[in-house]
């Protein structure tokens, strides 16, 4: 049930911004462990017992450990129905909800990266994302058909997508185009986004500090 304490472990400047804002949204209460990632804390016992890849973010939830920032954001929609963040099953709009909130770990972040590091081209079929320039063709449809990925309906998936979207083109990875800078704009205004981006840069200040 959803009244299970829930326990957020969090780096901050990492891919846990992407839950930070996914909480912000929901409006619900957390406890939140921040591991210092230069002191290799993500790599201690306790926490590889948490999540053996020894990565941030993880949540555990009562007694279920959840991985991997899109499918934490998946499960927090479905746990938490009253925000309104995910539409409900056999709700038409699941299906693409879902085609979106898991396009981001396996299309665009892989793409950028293979184009930021130069890895040699690899035929289309070989790779699962395609290629980057067909990656920023389908973006560039799915935030240009209404205010957000299911219209005007924002979701979870606008977090998660939304927060590669802005990671890529803050470094660099991904271009600058007026249809994504207008969509990350919308995305900016949200008042749980704003709360998001200044406790994550008050984390990264005290880790700076201590």
């Amino acid at each position: 049930m959803a009244d299970r304490e829930l326990v957020f472990y969090f780096a901050p400047q990492s891919r846990a911004g992407i839950v930070l804002w996914m909480l912000e949204e929901l409006g619900v209460p957390y406890r939140m462990e921040v591991l210092d990632l230069k002191k290799g804390e993500h790599k201690s016992p306790d926490y590889l017992g948490v999540n053996p890849m020894g990565k941030v973010p993880a949540i555990k939830h009562g007694g279920t450990v959840v991985t991997e920032a899109a499918a934490i954001c998946c499960y927090l929609a479905d746990e938490y129905p009253q925000a309104g963040l995910s539409p409900l099953v056999g709700d038409p709009q699941r299906g693409t909800y879902l085609r979106w909130l898991f396009f981001a770990p396996s299309c665009i972040e892989p793409a950028m990266t293979a184009k930021a590091f130069q890895y040699p081209p690899a035929p289309a079929s070989a790779v699962g994302y395609g290629d980057f320039d067909t990656v920023m063709e389908v973006i560039s449809g799915a935030v240009s058909q209404g205010d957000y990925l299911l219209g005007d309906r924002f979701s979870a998936a606008d977090v998660v997508l939304g927060s590669t979207l802005r990671y890529g083109m803050m470094f660099g990875a991904i271009p600058k185009q007026p249809e994504f800078e207008a969509y990350a704009a919308r995305l900016a205004a949200r008042p749980a986004l704003q709360r998001a981006d200044a406790r994550n840069q008050e984390i990264a200040d005290e880790a700076q500090q201590s």
